[in-house]
């Protein structure tokens, strides 16, 4: 399988497409273009022109932003299914973030002109795509009341369990593994490496989660959860 019916298969896996009749998604499968990306390679940069929309067809996709001092923070991870690059394809202004492959990645691109007049013809799209900005403002607002209302640990216990909801694979029952390294955790919130690692070998000590290279699987989800909980009925730190 190539070309277009490739595409069209891998469209009706992808959360903002796959609502859409067949005859639609031929539509966009049309304007699709596949592009590969070596593992740590860089998709675009913050302050971008943002002349298209990526969907991923394979591999995972770091979406990240620097501020003006110059430090990394992640803000989320693109899996099979998912789509990003939506803000600046919409309103036509730089990038807002940052796009990095993290294993050999394959894209599916459309280019910003063609998805506008795609929009035009296709009602449903324009309110999947709603939904999916929601999806994101909602991720942005937890992540700036996590950072406003929530100590460093209980950040780091409600990021794990975030991310691994989103991207951890069962090992065992009622536990999930997450391939993520302790300095990516670190900046997914902006904190020092060594202090992920001083919390998480804490956990690990107490029997909620166990760590290996690249990994962080999580063993008691509850023991987390209640953590977190004690942590948001406090005052803010």
């Amino acid at each position: 399988m190539s070309g277009a019916p490739a595409a069209a298969a891998v469209l009706t896996q992808n959360y903002l497409f796959r609502a859409l009749p067949d005859d639609a998604i031929a539509r966009v499968a049309a304007l699709a273009v596949p592009r590969n990306y070596a593992k740590g390679e860089v998709i675009f940069s913050q302050g971008n022109r943002g002349d298209a929309l990526y969907c991923v067809a394979s591999g995972r996709v770091r979406i990240s932003a620097t501020g003006a001092g110059g430090q990394e923070v992640f803000l989320s991870i693109m899996e099979p299914g998912d789509t990003f690059g939506e803000i600046a394809v919409m309103d036509g202004q730089p990038r807002t973030a940052g796009a990095t492959s993290l294993d050999a990645t394959r894209l599916l691109v459309i280019g910003r002109r063609a998805f506008l007049r795609l929009l035009e013809q296709e009602p449903h799209l324009a309110i999947e795509l709603l939904r999916l900005l929601c999806t994101r403002l909602r991720w942005i607002s937890e992540l700036v009341e996590e950072s406003a209302f929530l100590a460093g640990p209980a950040r780091l216990a409600k990021r794990l369990l975030v991310l691994a909801s989103l991207h951890g694979r069962p090992v065992a029952t009622d536990q999930l593994e997450l391939r993520i390294s302790q300095a990516e955790l670190a900046n997914f919130l902006g904190i020092a490496r060594q202090l992920v690692n001083h919390h998480l070998r804490e956990w690990q000590r107490a029997g909620w989660v166990d760590l290996g290279r690249g990994r962080v699987t999580i063993r008691n989800r509850e023991a987390l959860r209640v953590f977190i909980a004690k942590a948001e009925s406090q005052d803010p730190p």
